[in-house]
């Protein structure tokens, strides 16, 4: 653990931090790029971090919601050619790291009617700024970007179930500080 803390700062290198310059294409690009991009990696993992900690259903109902709401904000952005929209939902996808990473380290159970919504939006958020930047074969790379979305939900949703109370938290936390210095980066 203390190996992985130790690299988190590593993380926070700006160029590491702006996940939307633009994409390759195809299935291996798209699988790529969650596990590249300093605020998809976090985000998609407290999703599920918060799913281990509410528990019950919504251990697969948000990521679930993340991975449709997704789907649908990429392939809206994608067949309007809404370019510009990559920027205008940059401010929420940062918004996402922060909030996964403190209702993670606050442990806060809201009830799913009220983080399903929430887990959802941030899914539109992060699947527009892809679908507005997608070149070639944007069905390959938007399936390979659910697919690696998906797993990376389960890693978070496997720590927040394995790990103890206060290890878990404390990912939260870690989560929450990088994604505030993501955005003054």
């Amino acid at each position: 653990m203390k190996r992985i803390l130790s690299t988190l700062p590593l993380l926070l290198i700006p160029s590491a931090a702006l996940a939307h310059p633009g994409h390759g294409f195809g299935f291996q690009a798209g699988f790529l790029h969650p596990f590249t991009g300093t605020d998809h990696l976090l985000a998609m993992v407290g999703v599920g971090l918060w799913a281990a900690i509410l528990g019950g259903r919504a251990r697969w109902a948000l990521p679930a919601g993340f991975l449709g709401m997704m789907a649908l904000g990429g392939a809206f952005a994608m067949n309007l050619g809404l370019g510009a929209a990559a920027a205008a939902v940059e401010p929420a996808i940062i918004a996402s790291v922060i909030l996964f990473g403190a209702v993670v380290a606050l442990a806060l159970r809201a009830p799913l009617a009220i983080a399903l919504p929430l887990v959802g939006l941030f899914g539109l958020a992060h699947g527009a700024a892809h679908g507005a930047e997608m070149v070639g074969n944007g069905l390959a790379f938007g399936a390979a970007m659910l697919t690696a979305t998906a797993l990376l939900h389960g890693a978070g949703l496997a720590l927040g179930l394995t790990l103890n109370s206060k290890l878990a938290r404390a990912l939260g936390g870690v989560t929450a500080v990088a994604g505030l210095a993501l955005a003054f980066a």
